[in-house]
């Protein structure tokens, strides 16, 4: 199935997460590697039936692929996307697994709305560059009290050193050229989303999505060692990268 037969599927949430992840593997084709790292991680330090937050967690990709890997994991996906969370819930319909919550994370009660006071791991992926770098850092407070002692953080995303401004000049430029040569056939996010608004089931959530954050939120991306700092300023024992690209990062935390 192809993202442009979705117009006529309505509320088949297979086919949304499919053209989900088809969109997001064009500006990222190295995704799926992210996650592999990620996931390896969590079964090296917290075992192979995690309880996790999955935070930001959009339509549930992380969570999607921590039970096909733990089938005993649980997980808590929080997000304030109405229309990602739709998808999120209609495809994990039925599965008692998994439990789906409405929050702001820039709300400082958040995390009253959990059903759980603590995590094995707390994930997240390609999200929180949405906040600037002063709520982010209140963000990993409470993430630090959510994780348990020996729980992990990790937090792939676009992490960007300033110091390199060449090299991040021809990196953008290539990855750029990269793309325009696999664009044939792929929705970019202006056009996935504009799909979303005319769906029957999801115009109305996506309606709600666009009242809340606009075309696309303008936050930040500091740079790793500025993450791992931060981290381990509000409590975490360890905190450095596990995985890079030449663009993101995919940092880990340990409490």
């Amino acid at each position: 199935m192809t993202d442009t037969d979705i117009t006529t599927i309505g509320a088949d949430w297979a086919a949304w997460q499919q053209s989900w992840d088809r969109q997001q593997e064009w500006y990222m084709p190295d995704r799926e590697e992210r996650f592999r790292i990620m996931l390896d991680m969590v079964e090296a330090l917290v075992g192979p039936a995690p309880r996790v937050l999955d935070l930001a967690c959009g339509t549930g990709s992380i969570t999607a692929r921590l039970f096909a890997r733990f089938p005993k994991a649980t997980s808590t996906g929080v997000d304030l996307d109405p229309a990602l969370l739709a998808i999120a819930e209609g495809t994990f319909a039925g599965d008692d697994r998994v439990t789906f919550v409405t929050a702001d994370l820039k709300d400082p009660e958040w995390q009253a709305k959990l059903p759980y006071d603590s995590y094995d791991a707390v994930l997240t992926a390609t999200a929180l560059h949405w906040l600037h770098s002063e709520p982010l850092a209140a963000l990993y407070g409470q993430v630090a009290e959510l994780v348990r002692d020996g729980g992990v953080f990790m937090n792939a995303d676009h992490m960007i050193d300033d110091s390199t401004p060449r090299i991040n000049a021809a990196e953008r430029a290539l990855r750029h050229a990269r793309m325009d040569q696999a664009k044939s056939g792929v929705l970019d996010w202006a056009e996935w989303w504009q799909l979303a608004a005319e769906d029957p089931v999801l115009a109305g959530p996506t309606a709600r999505r666009f009242e809340i954050y606009g075309e696309h939120a303008d936050g930040d991306t500091p740079p790793a060692e500025w993450h791992a700092r931060v981290l381990r300023e509000k409590g975490f024992g360890e905190a450095r990268p596990v995985w890079c690209s030449p663009s993101d990062t995919l940092l880990l935390a340990l409490k």
